[in-house]
């Protein structure tokens, strides 16, 4: 399976993860929620690697910058999300989350003289273009609870746009380690793990916000598992797998079509159907998206 694919494949998990994340991001709190997100996934990804032997191909010079880019790219990206989320919903919170793919190009291309054919060039505007349609014009005539804006919208902008900042920097510092002989798998363990270890610290501290708003229940911790699993066990390591091949920014942009795969998710969740901006923006997404892959 080409970079692509695998890049795919992880915005559609992250699709089907934000709508999962709705009820235990709201029931805990954003960084409760991160944190027992964070702690299941760091135990799934830690056995996996375990089981496959995956540990031994980590060389000590790849712990630390996997740990930066688990910092950066999960603890506050990550919480960030979730909060933004909180605040705007899964799609609009996705739109400011795509920005991470305009953030990698232009890290990629000074920091590793990355850069795209004409007709790649050409794809990758139909990309960013048909989600920032879909997303932004798609919420007219929108009434779910899901399109609903909590709190001030300048905070919600700035938690997105950090979100996608920190997913950009995560992927460009683990970028060098990726093209190295080490294990997707135990590489993510590693940022996975970095990021829940964070997260403890800072609830040791007992500071406020790190507090749950609710006792989890079974039924959240169940969902929040399977999150965990769907959205970070397995996409954030497609994700790496996808950066052993491809370029950050084109990685990045093609995991940028979340919102668009988050359109007919909703559609069925909601019973709303999406107006014809989004429809307009997803097939111009998908035409880009078909020519990056083909």
């Amino acid at each position: 399976m080409g970079f692509e694919w695998l890049a795919l494949a992880a915005a559609f998990l992250w699709a089907v993860a934000s709508l999962l994340s709705v009820a235990p991001a709201r029931h805990l709190g954003t960084f409760a929620y991160s944190r027992w997100r964070m702690g299941c996934t760091s135990v799934i990804l830690a056995s996996i690697a375990l089981l496959t032997g995956g540990w031994s191909s980590v060389a000590m010079a790849d712990v630390t910058p996997m740990m930066l880019s688990g910092l950066i790219g999960i603890f506050i990206g990550d919480t960030a999300l979730f909060a933004c989320l909180n605040r705007m919903g899964p799609r609009q919170s996705g739109l400011l989350f795509s920005c991470h793919a305009v953030f990698s190009a232009i890290m990629g291309y000074f920091m590793f003289q990355e850069s795209m054919s004409n007709l790649e060039l050409l794809g990758s505007a139909l990309v960013f273009s048909g989600v920032l349609t879909a997303i932004f014009f798609g919420r007219r005539g929108q009434n779910h609870s899901l399109e609903t804006l909590n709190g001030s919208v300048w905070a919600g902008v700035a938690l997105g746009l950090t979100a996608a900042l920190c997913q950009a920097l995560g992927g460009i510092i683990a970028k060098p380690v990726m093209q190295t002989s080490i294990d997707p798998v135990a590489a993510s363990a590693i940022r996975m793990m970095t990021a829940f270890c964070a997260h403890c610290v800072l609830r040791a501290t007992g500071a406020k916000v790190s507090r749950a708003l609710h006792p989890i229940t079974g039924r959240i911790f169940v969902i929040t598992a399977v999150n965990g699993f769907l959205a970070m066990a397995v996409g954030m390591t497609l994700i790496l797998y996808a950066l052993r091949e491809g370029n950050v920014g084109m990685v990045a942009l093609l995991s940028s079509t979340t919102p668009i795969m988050l359109l007919p998710i909703l559609w069925v969740y909601t019973r709303q159907r999406p107006n014809r901006f989004a429809w307009l923006g997803a097939a111009v997404a998908v035409i880009g998206t078909s020519i990056l892959v083909y």
